[in-house]
């Protein structure tokens, strides 16, 4: 039987997301997925649009014996061959299942920034980002619907509405959000454990509504590089390269991560930010505004869209609202500013944007609906 929930994602990710034209290459790849019919809809959708589909589909196990044995020959073979494929693609589908989310738990930290510096910064960061149409996403298996704490029907349910979304209508409500940050030096945020300033003068504002991330929901810079001072404290906890970090807090001084502690994870935190020198550095911050997400589930493409959060990103800095900063590392840290996370402010230029998760602005009232 054909579920019509997933062929209308299918057609989201081919005609909103990706935009295919006739004659254009599309990269499929899928990890972990307990069954293949999204990407079979994804084939026959792209191939009626007259692109060429590619299918990748690799498996979480399988990796984890390969970062685990790679040399430094093996990632640079493995990098060549991956950047050769993307290369050749005008667009790019990546499509996330999960089995078990720590899977990569056990792989040590130089194994996985040998991986990170010569496969994935050169096909994704250098390649699949910059010069491809591309999104990604999740699939909803049993595993996800665990770390979510639902059952697996009500997440299914939870995830294709929130996945398949009125897309133009959220672009049209993030306009006046990206026009006020345009028009922004200045930005303050406070909140329990923050008390943090920066610069966002120049660098351009992206508004995100089903282009690049399924879910979506966000408008987002980057700070001037050198400009953060002050305090951080991140209360949604992350995963990221295999191990759960909570309670993240940074300490700025002109730009750079002075100080970084968390719960029980100092050193594997510090060794992330030591990967290179941009790591230290911040390269975006954006605002969450997908007010049908409202809790964290240790999921970045879902937390860092919750209605009332902010991240704010050490690493890598997108092209199109560059800030110069470059990294191996590109790591989206949350924080909630809803009364039950503790609530919290954003200042731009004096002004009070933002209270407690909600805009104060008439212009951007529509941005509070379902909050």
């Amino acid at each position: 039987m054909i579920d019509p929930r997933i062929d209308r994602l299918a057609e989201v990710l081919v005609s909103h997301s990706c935009r295919l034209q006739p004659g254009e290459n599309v990269l499929i790849e899928a990890f972990d997925l307990p069954e293949p019919n999204l990407i079979c809809h994804l084939v026959e959708r792209a191939a009626a649009a007259g692109a060429r589909p590619f299918v990748s589909i690799k498996n979480n196990t399988v990796l984890r014996s390969l970062y685990r044995s790679a040399t430094l020959d093996s990632a640079q073979l493995t990098g060549g061959f991956e950047s050769h494929v993307m290369s050749q693609m005008q667009a790019y589908i990546g499509v996330r299942g999960s089995t078990n989310s720590e899977e990569m738990v056990d792989v040590p930290g130089d194994q996985l920034k040998l991986v990170q510096q010569h496969v994935w910064k050169p096909v994704h960061i250098d390649l699949r980002v910059a010069k491809t149409k591309w999104v990604v996403l999740r699939y909803p298996t049993p595993s996800f619907a665990q770390t979510a704490r639902m059952s697996t029907a009500a997440f299914e349910e939870f995830y294709f509405n929130v996945c398949t979304t009125d897309y133009e209508a959220m672009g049209r409500n993030q306009e006046p959000l990206r026009e006020l940050m345009l028009a922004t030096d200045r930005v303050k945020i406070t909140g329990p454990g923050t008390d943090l300033e920066f610069s966002i003068k120049d660098i351009p504002v992206i508004t995100c509504n089903g282009r690049r991330n399924i879910p979506d929901g966000e408008v987002f810079t980057a700070p001037v590089r050198d400009s953060l001072n002050g305090v951080i404290t991140y209360n949604a906890g992350s995963r990221y390269q295999g191990t759960i970090f909570e309670n993240v807090r940074f300490e700025f001084e002109k730009g750079k991560i002075v100080n970084a502690t968390c719960q029980g994870q100092n050193k594997r935190l510090n060794e992330i930010l030591d990967s290179d020198e941009g790591s230290r550095y911040i390269g975006e911050w954006s605002l969450g505004c997908n007010n049908h997400i409202r809790h964290p589930m240790l999921d970045t493409l879902f937390d860092e869209k919750i209605g009332g959060s902010l991240h704010l990103t050490p690493g890598n800095a997108y092209e199109t609202a560059d800030n110069g900063n470059r990294s191996a590392v590109h790591w989206d840290l949350v924080l909630i500013q809803t009364p039950e996370y503790g609530g919290g402010e954003v200042w731009f230029d004096g002004q009070l944007i933002r209270k407690d998760g909600r805009f104060l602005p008439d212009a951007l009232q529509p941005l509070n609906e379902g909050l």
